[in-house]
């Protein structure tokens, strides 16, 4: 009797040494196999044509792109394809967004060497994976927050400006913003007048003041 097929896994990170790890825990189980990896989103798309994978294990920030967007292309070219987000950014802000993105996980990196598998195989299932502390926190937002009083002002932003918010709080100015996303100048200047405006922030000053706090907090 032949063996059964492997599951296969393409792994998206911009740092080799996050690849390499993933690739050497996936290794060790007789049922999953890592067809490839890439840095971007570019790298990405080649990889699922030469390869077909299975499931798709994507960082959240890439190399001259982003994980959810990658996700969202994802999704419209290969929709049987399953995506896992990775990210060292606090789940309870970005873990909606993924799902909503396409995504059927949400990995935290400070625990993807223990949990990946498991979260690997939750998604073969064809269940959600997130940690059980946000999906008590889902629970709760269908149950009794229908009318979206439990967002934070952040939550509020999109998926460009949280992006855009995120960049900002890491020092990064417009023109570098423009360039890492791919987009102009002036949508990036948009984008800050649509974030103060929904974050009630009077000025560039303190736009600049909360997304560096923000930036710091999400990684305690």
């Amino acid at each position: 009797m032949p063996d059964k097929r492997k599951t296969k896994i393409l792994i998206v990170d911009d740092h080799p040494i996050v690849r390499e790890g993933l690739q050497t825990i996936l290794s060790q189980e007789q049922d999953l196999e890592v067809c490839g990896q890439a840095e971007d989103a570019v790298g990405a798309l080649r990889a699922i044509e030469a390869g077909n994978p299975d499931i798709a294990v994507i960082d959240i920030s890439l190399k001259n792109s982003d994980g959810i967007d990658l996700t969202k292309t994802i999704k419209a070219k290969y929709p049987a394809l399953s995506v896992i987000i990775l990210s060292v950014h606090d789940e309870s802000i970005y873990a909606e967004r993924v799902l909503l993105a396409g995504a059927k996980g949400y990995l935290m990196k400070e625990v993807a060497s223990e949990n990946i598998v498991t979260a690997i195989r939750t998604v073969l299932r064809g269940e959600i994976y997130v940690s059980g502390a946000i999906a008590k926190k889902f629970m709760h937002i269908i149950a009794q927050d229908q009318a979206g009083l439990f967002k934070t002002s952040v939550d509020r932003l999109s998926d460009r400006e949280l992006e855009t918010f995120r960049l900002i709080g890491e020092g990064l100015s417009v023109s570098k913003i423009a360039k890492q996303l791919h987009l102009s100048v002036k949508t990036i200047e948009t984008y800050r007048s649509r974030i103060k405006e929904k974050l009630g922030l009077a000025d560039a000053s303190q736009l600049l003041q909360f997304s560096i706090h923000w930036s710091r907090s999400q990684k305690k």
